[in-house]
């Protein structure tokens, strides 16, 4: 694993655009303010390129391919959703394109995901608050890191479609963890499940 991914906090801007079908962010390090990995959306089929710009309610639907990758361009995790018209599942994979895991929208809970390994294995919980921009990754109901939304100015806000969020990881998650990974991925899900 990538030593950038070693970090407990990161800042994920979403890059601006008033009228755009794929979603790309920055990752920032919000201590040193630069740019460490960019998330960039790949492969975007035409026809839902349309769907996304002509019909925004079915945006969350329509599949994404999301590579994460360093300034260098060398991919370290991909994200990647199929289409999906009601519980979508979407998977993480490894710079060697290697299952890492998968996220599941929770069927009761809808604003709440289920983090599993690539066997299957239920390894953390992402509940949202039903209003906000809160989020909290839990195992064994303790706090493992957190993914709270980061208001860049309200013009900006109001005008475009950029998000930015702020992911803590706890000091008790591994560095090497395929957890951390798992974690890593989850927060393109919140933007591009929930929040789109």
């Amino acid at each position: 694993m990538k030593k950038l991914l070693q970090k407990n906090t990161f800042l994920f801007k979403e890059q601006l655009g008033l009228f755009k079908a794929s979603n790309n962010y920055d990752v920032y390090d919000p201590q040193t303010e630069e740019i460490i990995l960019h998330c960039r959306e790949k492969n975007l089929n035409p026809l839902y390129k349309i769907i996304r710009l002509l019909i925004k309610d079915l945006k969350s639907m329509t599949p994404f391919e999301i590579e994460i990758s360093g300034l260098d361009g060398i991919k370290i995790i991909k994200v990647k959703k199929k289409l999906s018209l009601v519980l979508p599942k979407i998977e993480v994979f490894d710079e060697s394109d290697k299952l890492i895991g998968f996220i599941k929208l929770n069927l009761f809970q809808l604003n709440n995901f289920e983090v599993f390994d690539y066997k299957g294995n239920l390894v953390s919980k992402l509940k949202g608050s039903l209003i906000g921009w809160n989020f909290k990754f839990l195992k064994d109901e303790n706090t493992i890191a957190t993914v709270t939304k980061k208001w860049s100015g309200i013009g900006k806000e109001l005008f475009t479609s950029a998000d930015n969020y702020i992911l803590d990881i706890n000091d008790n998650v591994e560095k090497t963890s395929s957890l951390r990974l798992l974690i890593f991925g989850a927060v393109i899900c919140i933007d591009m499940v929930l929040k789109e």
